[in-house]
């Protein structure tokens, strides 16, 4: 069906601040303006004897403070400050660097050590302020040292969720030779604090550059949203974009996850703004996907592809959390789909992407390492009726890599991911992955 992929490359770009979008001066100290479209930034300053920075939002004060080694947050309001500090991992080793970032709720301090950012502090700011506040972020301020620093949206700790940019027939887009991908950019912490971006690739050389970063807001809730697993499209004159509302969505606290919010689902927006380029919050509304039969209490990962007449729309089934499946919905308008069919026998499976493989439509998927026996650590292939028809050979990387794929001028070019973290044991589940990139063979 495809020929062989092997591993040509791993990539995996770090950054506190996003590059090129540095609006602090960083010979400059004080307090100094950082109107943010989403609550997604970052500083960093050189860390001398006592360094520090805070961001100032909606009254309040959020600092990060390195003293004797010793990393702390402060929150102030008024004349209240209340500090925090994590008693296991608030002892950084010669750091050279602080850092603040604030990532939906979360704000996190860092210190860079022996090259590496590693997290020392972390506070959930819901029961403090209304970080997703569109009037409060365009007020934002960074507090930086005397000797200034650099501030501006926070980048990203690794990419996973990846998908290329396509027209609606499913091709990847190109421009002047490069491709392009949406990626999940992943924060501090579970999926609450990752956000999406856009980036470009050289299929020749594989380096990959950052050009933009999409936030959302929702139909139904106040506020901006860093929400992601994206496909975005385009249509000739605009752009879908089809994103999952994970930008809210928390950690189980329970093995059941009973405590986790059921009604995650698929958004779409549409846009004639360049969205290739630049930070930009789209508005949504919900892309009704059929579940009919599934015992569904959520849906993701959505792909689009128009093909003779009709709209195709992959996508993730989950019974509960988490128990997923892949399906496939299609009908001549996206408010007017109907399912086709679904991998109920799955439990652990998304990443749904269809692809046209010799003029036939191939919707795949990946099985990730807690399917049943026999279906574990793998890419399997299906018809339109979601009726197995065989397995993608490639090597399948750690966590749960999707299968994005495309066909370019010299063979097959996969872009998937892999579960290794970053940002140090304070952060837990959330902060990969390296970019894997393999070709045909």
């Amino acid at each position: 069906m495809l020929p062989r992929l092997e591993v040509v490359r791993r990539l995996r770009p770090i950054d506190l601040v996003a590059p090129g979008d540095r609006r602090a001066d960083a010979a400059a100290g004080g307090i100094v303006p950082l109107p943010a479209l989403a609550p997604y930034v970052a500083a960093t300053a050189e860390v001398r004897e006592r360094s520090w920075l805070a961001l100032h939002l909606a009254g309040h004060r959020i600092g990060a403070e390195v003293r004797d080694g010793s990393v702390s947050m402060t929150l102030t309001r008024g004349h209240g400050t209340r500090e925090l500090r994590s008693r296991r991992f608030h002892r950084a080793a010669d750091p050279t660097e602080l850092g603040i970032s604030l990532t939906g709720t979360h704000v996190t301090a860092w210190t860079r050590e022996a090259g590496r950012w590693v997290a020392r502090a972390r506070h959930d700011l819901r029961e403090v302020v209304d970080t997703r506040d569109e009037e409060a972020l365009a007020g934002l301020r960074v507090e930086l040292p005397a000797w200034g620093g650099v501030a501006g949206p926070f980048g990203q700790l690794g990419l996973r969720d990846v998908r290329f940019v396509t027209r609606e027939d499913g091709t990847p887009l190109r421009t002047d030779g490069l491709v392009w991908l949406t990626a999940t950019s992943a924060g501090p912490g579970f999926f609450d604090t990752a956000h999406t971006s856009v980036w470009r690739l050289d299929p020749a050389s594989l380096d990959v550059a950052h050009s933009a970063d999409l936030f959302f807001r929702r139909p139904d809730r106040a506020g901006v949203f860093g929400d992601h697993a994206t496909h975005l499209v385009h249509t000739g004159d605009g752009w879908l974009v089809a994103t999952s509302t994970w930008g809210d969505f928390e950690q189980p606290t329970t093995r059941a996850g009973r405590r986790t919010p059921a009604g995650l689902r698929v958004t779409l927006a549409e846009t004639d703004t360049d969205v290739l380029r630049g930070t930009h919050v789209l508005d949504t509304r919900e892309l009704p996907l059929p579940t009919d039969g599934l015992d569904s209490i959520a849906t993701w990962d959505p792909h689009l592809v128009r093909r003779d007449g009709e709209w195709l729309v992959g996508f993730v089934s989950a019974r509960r959390f988490f128990d997923f499946h892949p399906a496939l919905a299609g009908g001549t308008m996206l408010a007017d789909l109907r399912l086709l069919g679904a991998a109920t026998d799955r439990t652990a499976t998304e990443g749904t992407t269809l692809v046209d493989v010799d003029g036939r439509l191939v919707v795949l998927a990946s099985d990730g390492r807690d399917s049943r026996r026999g279906q574990r650590a793998r890419f399997p292939a299906y018809d339109r009726t979601m009726t197995d028809i065989g397995t993608l050979d490639a090597p399948y990387p750690t966590n749960l890599p999707w299968p994005t794929l495309a066909r370019l001028d010299d063979g097959w070019l996969m872009v998937t991911f892999d579960g290794r973290p970053a940002g140090g044991k304070l952060l837990g589940y959330g902060t990969h992955g390296d970019l894997v990139v393999m070709r045909s063979v």
